[in-house]
C-alpha cells in the first residue's frame, strides 16, 4: 500500500541539506515525500561538550523517539552521530553514497601559526582535539558547538587562528570561498562523510524504498568502520578515528585511539581481501586494546562516563 514517507530530520541546515538529498533520491524513484524537522538536545544545548552531556545519540535521540511513536517513516542522519547500537525496533535502510571524509582547517590570517609554539584552534571534537595536540603540543584547543554557520561566525568573531570542521559538511553546504587546509594526517571518524537513513524494521514499504538509494561500497566502509568503534565501546565522541577503504576487492584499514591529551595513541593499519572480512574489524580492535588501548580507554571512561 502506498503512503507518503515522512522523513524526520534535525533543522539544522546541514541536517535539512541531507535530508532534501534523501528526499530527492526517494522522489526520483516515484515516492512521495515530506519532510519533519525537529530540534534536538545536541542543538540546544551549544555551550556544553558533547561528552559532558552524558547522552548516547545526543543528536539521534529526538527522531528515535518520533520515529518510534510514528510522527514519522524514516530518519536521516550524520552517520558519524549514530550510536553504533541502534534502538530496537530501528534498523538501517540506507547509506548514501560517500562524501569527502577528510578533516579540514578553516583558517583567517595565513597558516604561519603552524610553525610556531602559541596558538588557538577551535573544534567540539574529542578525536580532532587530540590528533591536533599529538601533531601540535604546545597549541590551545578552544570548545567550538553549533551548527556548521554558527560556529564559522565564531571562528571570526574570536581571536582563533583556525577551526576544524568535516571536508563534506562544508561542501554540502557550498563554503567553497574559505580558506581552508585538508588534514590528509588526521584520521577521520568512524562512518564521517555518510549519510544515513533509517526506519522501521516492520515497514517493509519503506525498507523496499531506502533499498534503492543504499550504496554497497559505503555501507561496506562504515559498517567496517562502526564495527570497529563498538569493540572499542567508545562511543561516538571518543577520540577514536577510523578509515575504511574498499577499492575493488581490497579492504584497506587504519583505525586508532588517542589519549584525551593527545600525548598516547596506539595504531593498526591493515588490507585484506574483501572476502576475508570475518571478524576484522573486532580484531584490529582487540590489537590496539592490547597494545595499550585498554589504558587510554580507562581513563577516557572516567572522563566521559562511558559504561563499560
Amino acid at each position: 500500500m502506498k503512503k507518503t514517507l515522512r522523513i524526520g530530520t534535525r533543522d539544522s541546515e546541514l541536517a535539512l541539506w541531507q535530508a532534501k538529498k534523501v528526499q530527492t533520491l526517494l522522489e526520483n524513484f516515484g515516492y512521495t515525500t515530506s519532510l519533519v524537522p525537529v530540534k534536538s538536545q545536541g542543538d540546544l544545548s551549544l555551550d556544553i561538550p558533547l561528552y559532558e552531556m552524558g547522552i548516547t545519540g545526543v543528536f539521534t535521540k529526538v527522531l528515535d523517539v518520533a520515529m518510534l511513536q510514528g510522527s514519522i517513516d524514516i530518519a536521516v542522519h550524520s552517520m558519524k552521530d549514530v550510536p553504533t547500537s541502534l534502538p530496537k525496533g530501528i534498523v538501517k535502510g540506507a547509506v548514501l553514497t560517500r562524501a569527502n571524509v577528510q578533516d579540514v582547517l578553516v583558517y583567517k590570517d595565513g597558516l604561519d601559526f603552524l610553525n610556531q609554539e602559541q596558538a588557538t584552534i577551535a573544534t567540539g571534537s574529542l578525536r580532532r582535539k587530540a590528533q591536533w595536540l599529538r601533531r601540535y603540543p604546545t597549541h590551545q584547543v578552544e570548545n567550538l558547538r553549533g551548527n556548521i554557520a554558527t560556529r564559522l561566525h565564531k571562528l571570526h568573531e574570536h581571536s582563533w587562528h583556525g577551526a576544524i570542521f568535516a571536508a563534506a559538511a562544508l561542501e554540502r553546504l557550498a563554503q567553497d570561498h574559505l580558506q581552508r587546509l585538508s588534514l590528509e594526517w588526521m584520521t577521520p571518524a568512524p562512518a564521517q562523510g555518510a549519510i544515513l537513513a533509517v526506519a522501521m524494521d516492520s515497514d517493509p514499504y519503506t525498507l523496499e524504498a531506502l533499498s534503492l538509494i543504499n550504496d554497497p561500497k559505503a555501507d561496506t566502509e562504515t559498517q567496517i568502520e562502526r564495527r570497529f568503534l563498538k569493540r572499542l565501546e567508545g562511543g561516538c565522541t571518543a577520540p577514536i578515528g577510523a578509515k575504511a577503504t574498499l577499492e575493488g576487492d581490497t579492504l584497506s584499514f587504519v583505525g586508532n585511539l588517542f589519549s584525551l591529551d593527545g600525548k598516547q595513541a596506539v595504531e593498526v593499519r591493515k588490507s585484506i581481501p574483501i572476502h576475508s572480512i570475518g571478524s576484522f574489524p573486532e580484531d584490529c580492535a582487540q590489537e590496539l586494546l592490547h597494545s595499550g588501548g585498554e589504558g587510554i580507554m580507562q581513563e577516557i571512561r572516567k572522563v566521559m562516563n562511558i559504561q563499560k
